[in-house]
């Protein structure tokens, strides 16, 4: 295990290094963090919005998919308390995916399909294997694509505006793409994990989070709604308007949507938080499931976790998100393989596609969290991101 801390010298390279993105106009601030063993360093950059207020290290940033780290965890809690078990299937709670039929091929027509070898299960959820998931083809061209796109569950930038179970009764009209733990297909499956950890805990899936994870973390700021007396610290989040090729609003911080209750709390990407309280979360993940003197996770849970699930076969297909070096954990992406001054095997965690990344590193003892609000254009890193990893790991100083 690495024992050494930062070199002050090499980590003042971050700060310009990330200034230059701002100076150039790509977004309006950021904020970054880097912690290895007890130091933390963190770098705000900018302001929350174009012309607004100066950023701030506890600006609240919308997350995206760094939510499916929560949900996963959250899961995971009620695996070890034995009201889920990985091998179960799922439609004793979510009996919307019972009796699943399965698309021939994935090209094919709604109404071509085979029965489902088998139910659906916890595993297949948490490691994005249970059949249906964002297909990777643009523009859009097989008729799944198009009902998911119709029913209002397809992955993309919007949350559902219906209820959790109109959310599961829509999915419940599709066939699958592929069979149960055939081929790993992103994001839809840790929107269904919210729905069931509601249903198995018999609270909303905020209050579970809440009491079992943000409470005892000391996450203050992280929730699915930013509360009013918090809004002057909601940074605003933009777009690129494809036909013009410039910024433009995607949720503007003065009348956000996550000003107000969701109709649908998605597990996949619905929350809100800061650096502070994203590095506490994954703090805990680094000190193998503990938080001071509670015991959040247990060390093998977080080992399993954070421990490549796929097959090569199950990847097929997901080039654009692995590459040759990458796979998925339960929650977030597994580094299998040195490709880059940054990628240490056994690094853990996950992007979110308004514009923030974080992961964490048990070699080195790291932990990186950048946190813009300048929405991704794909499934690749943007440049901001590629430069805030490489900045932090050649600040390694052992």
């Amino acid at each position: 295990m690495a024992g050494g801390g930062l070199s002050k010298a090499r980590l003042a390279r971050l700060h310009p290094v990330l200034a230059a993105h701002v100076a150039r106009g790509d977004m309006p601030g950021m904020v970054a963090l880097v912690a290895r063993g007890d130091e933390v360093v963190v770098e705000a950059i900018g302001t929350q919005s174009f012309g607004g207020a100066p950023m701030r290290r506890d600006t609240i940033f919308r997350i995206a998919s760094m939510t499916k780290l929560v949900t996963a965890a959250a899961v995971l809690l009620l695996v070890e308390e034995c009201k889920l078990r990985l091998a179960d299937p799922v439609e004793h709670f979510l009996p919307e995916l019972a009796n699943r039929t399965v698309l021939r091929t994935p090209e094919s027509p709604l109404d071509d399909t085979v029965p489902a070898r088998r139910s659906i299960t916890v595993r297949d959820l948490l490691t994005f294997t249970f059949g249906l998931g964002a297909v990777m083809e643009w523009p859009p061209k097989y008729p799944i694509q198009k009902a998911v796109d119709e029913l209002g569950v397809a992955p993309g930038p919007w949350q559902p505006n219906f209820s959790a179970d109109e959310f599961m009764k829509r999915l419940g009209r599709l066939p699958l793409i592929h069979q149960p733990g055939e081929r790993w297909l992103y994001h839809t499956g840790s929107d269904i994990l919210g729905v069931l950890i509601a249903r198995v805990s018999g609270q909303t899936l905020e209050a579970f989070f809440q009491e079992r994870l943000f409470a005892p973390l000391g996450m203050r700021d992280t929730g699915f709604q930013v509360p009013a007396a918090k809004l002057e610290r909601l940074a605003t989040a933009y777009m690129i308007d494809p036909e013009k090729q410039a910024l433009t609003f995607f949720d503007d911080a003065a009348d956000s949507r996550w000003s107000r209750p969701p109709a649908f709390a998605a597990g996949g990407s619905g929350l809100v938080s800061t650096v502070d309280d994203f590095h506490s979360f994954l703090r805990m993940l680094l000190d193998k499931g503990r938080h001071g003197r509670e015991q959040i996770l247990a060390r093998p849970t977080v080992e399993l976790m954070m421990s490549d699930q796929l097959t090569d076969g199950q990847k097929q297909g997901a080039e654009i998100f692995f590459g040759m070096g990458a796979s998925w954990g339960m929650g977030g992406a597994v580094i299998t393989r040195r490709t880059d001054v940054s990628t240490t095997p056994g690094r853990f965690g996950w992007d979110g596609g308004y514009g923030t990344t974080a992961h964490v590193d048990p070699a080195e003892r790291m932990i990186g969290i950048l946190m813009t609000q300048r929405m991704m254009e794909s499934p690749q890193p943007p440049a901001v991101f590629s430069d805030f990893w490489t900045s932090t790991y050649q600040a390694i100083d052992d």
